[in-house]
């Protein structure tokens, strides 16, 4: 895993020189990787809400009781999962490197600033495709700049800070 991290981080440091002026590497790294899969929550998004999710409502049984999940909320509990390994993979091998906490305490770390832009993005679609009437797809898109922003801050000040020498 490691190895293909740092191929990864080799190839985002070899567009990194004409913004050092702008941001820091880390950032850089960290917008690249998160552009990255970005890219694939949008495509997953598109492809199981239109194609495998099919526009109709999800229904199923838990904990004894038959729930409905409206097509734009079932497509994003089917892509969070996949999204939510490779961003933390590419965080902690990519971006955040030189983060000396425990693996599963980065993982616990970063499921919970994860599980708050869930929630950003729940609300967010419920809000804009059922309320204000916004296309399920571009409404993904609109939430995903807000939860860049908590991500990155959560993250590099939570997640996967380095730890100071006592």
């Amino acid at each position: 895993m490691q190895i293909l991290g740092d191929y990864i981080r080799k190839v985002i440091d070899f567009f990194y020189p004409p913004f050092r002026r702008i941001c820091s590497e880390q950032f850089f790294r960290y917008g690249a990787c998160g552009a990255g899969n970005m890219v694939l929550d949008w495509v997953l998004y598109f492809l199981m809400y239109n194609f495998v999710v099919g526009h109709e409502l999800v229904y199923f049984t838990a904990l004894g009781r038959e729930w409905c999940l409206t097509p734009h909320i079932a497509a994003l509990c089917i892509v969070f999962p996949i999204t939510l390994l490779t961003g933390f993979w590419l965080n902690k091998y990519v971006t955040f490197t030189q983060s000396d906490l425990h693996g599963v305490r980065q993982f616990l770390r970063y499921v919970s600033i994860v599980a708050v832009n869930l929630a950003i993005n729940y609300f967010g679609l419920k809000l804009l495709v059922e309320v204000c009437g916004v296309y399920p797809t571009p409404s993904k898109m609109i939430i995903t700049v807000v939860t860049v922003a908590v991500s990155y801050f959560g993250q590099k000040y939570y997640s996967f800070r380095v730890r100071k020498s006592e």
